[in-house]
């Protein structure tokens, strides 16, 4: 195989940010039409990615730029995104709140993976689902599979899924938000605690009001902050199940624990204490969110629809029972736990 000459090997390499680039920026647009706002620009990024990957294609010499997409710019897109969340936010919802999401999280957690290891589903493929459904849908996908050794196609698959089945239940939420038997306030619990994308607890929560809306992104956040402890805990799995380290003992040096997930934590303490002025933060979130569409997208281009067609069926399947475990607990939890 010819080797390129170092100046075209960087030209390439910065041609397949600039496709990332380029794709990311055409989701954040189509974000903004009707209806598909709900489905929101990671996913409309992922799925403008598979499109260009098995129409353009993808030049081999680009990859290494649209790696760098889908790993580092990802890292940065994650720490960002830590400016979402307001920890005294979190406090003022109060225990019960953080319970729910907490009891939620695990049952979704449990739930989704014993499902899809029960319909013969991969390991890999099914803690990354599990992690979807359970926590923020991509972004908690995103970030988990590094720590799982996930290939690119793999995650996409569960990306794929979830963005399904969270834009479903979205639509279903609006259109039966009149036959609840809930206040608001319960609307909005119910609605962030339940979906699975941010997008998607705030798209469906607006039916409610604004009472709605707010406690809907607080508790969801929630779910969000709780990436850390999972994410440690998957860490601390994956490390325990590597043969060659049985007899070294562990410490945290050793743990393939995302060290980035501290910069999103980080990143919530300094919006906590408002060392940013709005106008900053609200410009690095949406950063954060075009970084978060460039890895995106590289997960798209990077797709192998031979992966669809062996466990797609049978993770959707999973991720669908799990999900709707999800919401009957959700809904009796409200009145069990007395909340709103």
């Amino acid at each position: 195989m010819q080797q390129l000459h170092p100046d075209n090997k960087t030209r390439s390499f910065y041609t397949g940010i600039c496709i990332t680039l380029i794709i990311a920026l055409m989701a954040a647009l189509l974000g903004k039409i009707p209806y598909l706002d709900i489905v929101g620009q990671l996913v409309l990024a992922i799925i403008i990615g598979m499109v260009w990957g098995h129409t353009i294609g993808l030049k081999n010499s680009h990859r290494s730029g649209v790696q760098f997409s889908s790993k580092k710019l990802l890292r940065i897109g994650i720490i960002l995104l830590g400016l979402r969340l307001n920890l005294s936010d979190m406090y003022d919802a109060g225990l019960h709140a953080f319970l729910y999401a907490g009891f939620l999280l695990t049952i979704a957690l449990v739930t989704v993976y014993s499902l899809a290891r029960l319909f013969h589903v991969n390991k890999t493929l099914s803690i990354l689902t599990a992690c979807g459904t359970a926590i923020c849908g991509a972004a908690a996908i995103v970030a988990i599979a590094p720590l799982v050794k996930a290939k690119e196609s793999t995650t996409a698959v569960s990306v794929a899924v979830i963005a399904v089945l969270g834009t479903m239940f979205t639509l279903i939420y609006t259109l039966m938000y009149p036959f609840l038997p809930f206040t608001d306030y319960q609307y909005g619990i119910f609605s962030g605690g339940t979906l699975h994308e941010i997008a998607h607890a705030v798209a469906a929560s607006t039916a409610g009001g604004e009472e709605a809306e707010n406690i809907a992104i607080v508790v969801k956040l929630t779910r969000v902050a709780l990436l850390v402890p999972v994410a440690i805990l998957i860490g601390i799995y994956v490390k325990k199940r590597e043969p060659q380290n049985d007899k070294q003992g562990y410490s945290l040096k050793t743990l393939p624990i995302p060290w980035f997930i501290f910069g999103f934590l980080a990143m919530s303490a300094i919006n906590t204490i408002g060392f940013l002025p709005e106008s900053v933060v609200n410009l690095l979130i949406a950063a954060a969110y075009l970084l978060l569409s460039m890895a995106m997208a590289g997960l798209g281009l990077n797709v192998e629809f031979s992966v669809f067609k062996k466990f797609g069926l049978h993770v959707f399947l999973a991720a669908l029972l799990g999900t709707l475990v999800l919401i009957g607990c959700g809904f009796g939890f409200i009145y069990l736990m007395g909340l709103g």
